[in-house]
């Protein structure tokens, strides 16, 4: 195929690349779009904090006839170069028509953006940060995605492999089933957390979340469990703003377990939601005209079959102390409320072995795969 690339200029632009993969995969059964008003917002620089420390093009590429035939963002962390002393352009929303040719210009126009700006190496599938979807699926093609993960094609794979990247890390998926009672293990452990420690459960309120910046302190948290994983941004101070206003102001709060000591500071946290992987597709990524009825239903009136557990963070002066423990209690009691039967891990790092053998008190599954391929410029 003959095929052009051209850089996004304009907000036309800017809605077709935000737009595409709902048509590259509008006969998908497992692909679960995300919402376009949210993508248009994390792709602009001027409604983006990370534009703080992130450089970024974004191209689209194009056939003879002028059809839109794939997408790829390029983009510099200046605070993840940094810390983790590389010289790395990330490509990101990387999708794409089974055509080398396509595949091929696009990842040719981040190599190019890269070695502009004096980058030595290329990685992804990355986002701005680590809130945004990362890593190509090379696994479990055939289960239903989740809303904080993205499906794509089993060719990408072939593509990027073809074109000498090679696996940097991988992240692990699973699917718990959730017991109809909690486990004897968790309890007692439990139990003597909170004897010996003084920790308890404490519920979030929104008033909580307006008046005592719990967000921001919530956020914090997460910045010092994960600074060690891999490629990890720590997050700006805007950038935590953002995500308290898109994440907590949205959650139910019930699906958030904060661990608190006897003098009310956080030492855990654990963040889960209502799936709304099935209303996301029904909604197409539009939340007009009806789009938004089928994310309200599914969200407050009748949930799906599962949740989602975006993350669980323990401070690194709490961990290996069984304050997972609490957590896990608090969620099971929440989760057989709602009557949810399983559970969707996000992501878990592969090397990540404390959070994977989390999952040993439970029924579970791995489910998918997702990978960063890399190589050098």
């Amino acid at each position: 195929m003959s095929v052009s690339v051209r850089r996004v200029e304009s907000r036309k632009d800017l809605l077709e690349f935000a737009e595409f993969p709902i048509r590259l995969y509008k006969d998908v059964p497992y692909y679960v779009p995300s919402l376009i008003l949210d993508e248009l917002a994390t792709l602009d620089p001027a409604k983006n904090p990370a534009s703080e420390f992130c450089s970024q093009a974004l191209f689209l590429a194009e056939d003879e006839d002028g059809r839109t035939v794939g997408r790829v963002a390029a983009i510099i962390n200046t605070i993840a170069n940094r810390d983790w002393d590389h010289a790395e352009v990330r490509y990101g929303w990387f999708d794409f028509i089974d055509d080398r040719a396509v595949s091929a210009a696009l990842i040719a126009a981040v190599e190019q953006f890269g070695r502009e700006a004096g980058m030595t190496e290329i990685n992804g599938p990355l986002g701005f940060t680590d809130f945004d979807p990362e890593g190509m699926l090379v696994e479990g093609f055939q289960e239903m995605s989740s809303f904080a993960l993205k499906y794509n094609f089993p060719y990408y794979k072939e593509h990027i492999e073809a074109l000498g990247f090679e696996k940097k890390i991988d992240w692990l998926e699973y699917k718990v089933y959730i017991p109809k009672q909690i486990p004897e293990k968790i309890l007692r452990v439990a139990s003597i957390v909170e004897e010996k420690f003084g920790l308890r459960v404490k519920k979030i309120t929104r008033k909580m979340v307006r008046k005592e910046k719990i967000g921001h302190r919530i956020f914090e948290l997460i910045n010092r469990t994960y600074q060690g994983l891999y490629n990890f941004t720590v997050l700006t101070p805007r950038m935590i703003d953002k995500y308290v206003k898109d994440y907590l102001a949205i959650l139910d709060l019930k699906f958030v377990s904060m661990v608190v000591d006897s003098e009310d500071n956080i030492v855990g946290i654990g963040i889960s939601m209502q799936s709304i992987s099935r209303a996301s597709r029904k909604a197409g990524g539009r939340l007009f005209p009806f789009g938004w009825f089928h994310l309200m239903k599914s969200m407050f009136l009748h949930y799906e079959e599962s949740c989602e557990l975006l993350l669980i963070g323990i401070d690194p002066q709490w961990q290996d102390k069984g304050v997972n423990a609490l957590i896990f209690k608090d969620l099971i009691t929440t989760f057989n409320k709602c009557g949810f039967k399983y559970a969707e891990t996000n992501g878990e790092l592969e090397t990540n072995l404390k959070v994977r053998s989390l999952w040993n008190l439970f029924e579970a599954d791995q489910t998918k795969r997702r990978r960063i391929y890399g190589k050098t410029l």
